[in-house]
């Protein structure tokens, strides 16, 4: 069935495209929630405007973007955590804890953002994370986890020496 947008919906397309979906997710999904309707040509007329001016929202917001993901690529993110003698973490660092530390660096970023590929962190090292601020835009950065119990000359050391 082809639905006319009113909306941008996820996965799907932007207001004013006109998509082919199953009749099942247009009647139960798209047209009960206003989401979707049917593309006469009164309608798409009526969207025409707003399309435009979402369009280049859409594309001011993505060099937005572009231009953070240039400026966090490569930076470095220290974290502390409790660890036992092995290295292994009493708990994991998270999504939200890399957010975190680099908005305390001043960069504008999302939780949703940080992705941790094979799960959580759990041992102490240095780890490559990617940030994805869209579809095919990403940056990765350099989070490195360190025992709470480890001074800031054993820190300072240990960076040293991952960059030669």
């Amino acid at each position: 069935m082809k639905v006319l947008l009113f909306e941008d919906v996820e996965n799907l397309g932007w207001l004013g495209d006109i998509v082919t979906v199953k009749n099942g997710y247009a009647r139960n999904c798209l047209l009960p929630q206003r989401l979707a309707g049917v593309p006469t040509e009164a309608n798409i007329q009526a969207l025409a405007d707003e399309k435009t001016r979402r369009a280049e929202h859409r594309q001011l917001e993505f060099k937005q973007k572009e231009t953070l993901a240039a400026k966090v690529a490569g930076a470095e993110v220290v974290l502390a955590a409790k660890a036992n003698d092995l290295g292994h973490l009493f708990g994991s660092v998270t999504e939200r804890d890399i957010a975190e530390n680099i908005r305390q660096q001043g960069f504008a970023i999302q939780d949703s953002m940080v992705q941790l590929t094979a799960g959580h962190i759990k041992e102490l090292g240095t780890y490559d994370v990617t940030l994805k601020f869209a579809a095919e835009l990403s940056a990765s950065v350099h989070v490195i986890v360190v025992s709470q119990d480890q001074t800031l000359d054993a820190i300072e050391e240990e960076t040293n020496t991952t960059e030669k």
